[in-house]
């Protein structure tokens, strides 16, 4: 049997997931200057924010595309998107921007899905789901809206987009209970759900949602 080589953890990816990592304060700093709501500021926010969801399409993918997934991107990449999305919705929260039970309500769900993963990663890992991309996508177009300076006229757009995220937050949310449930339960009788790989067509990589 041939041994993989060992990935370094020094690349590319992992630089851009610790790229992440770092804006995430230098975000909140433009948040709040000015009070939390000065437009400078927050055009200022949002490009750090914008510039940091960006580096999170493309991180995994090229990790996946040069067969550079390490255990560090494995962990840090989901570590690095839930601290960018859930100090966005704190932030706001604070500023009353954004009503509180909407940030509870995501974060309760990233963070319980993030646990479960890791809790049933033994048996498996769980391919993200379409929903749970559109979710992603959806959750980072309303945060940045939230963010930006918009006029009162086209504060509706935002609003209409973070009901879609809560949506599909929640949705996503008990669809994955139910794989990881139906994962768990496959791996401890094989006979009666057959491989829990090709059943759920996983290929190990950086996240699932």
């Amino acid at each position: 049997m041939t041994e993989q080589p060992r990935v370094s953890l020094v690349n590319l990816p992992n630089a851009l997931t610790v790229l992440r990592l770092v804006l995430v304060p230098v975000f909140l700093f433009a948040l709040f200057a000015g009070g939390g709501h000065q437009t400078s500021f927050r055009w200022l926010a949002w490009s750090i924010f914008a510039v940091a969801a960006i580096t999170d399409r493309f991180d995994g993918h090229i990790a996946r595309k040069r067969g550079q997934v390490t255990d560090f991107g494995k962990i840090a990449d989901p570590m690095a998107d839930k601290a960018l999305t859930g100090s966005a919705l704190v932030g706001l929260s604070m500023l009353n921007d954004l009503a509180w039970w909407i940030t509870v309500v995501i974060l309760v769900r990233e963070i319980g899905i993030t646990l479960l993963r890791f809790a049933v990663l033994r048996y498996g890992v769980i391919a993200a789901s379409p929903g749970g991309k559109a979710k992603t996508l959806i959750q980072i177009l309303a945060i940045g809206l939230y963010i930006l300076p918009l006029p009162a006229a086209l504060h509706w757009i935002g609003v209409t987009l973070m009901v879609a995220a809560v949506a599909l937050t929640i949705a996503t949310g008990i669809d994955y209970v139910i794989r990881a449930a139906a994962l768990v339960s496959r791996s401890r009788n094989p006979e009666a759900g057959g491989s829990s790989a090709a059943a759920n067509n996983t290929t190990p990589g950086r996240s699932g949602r």
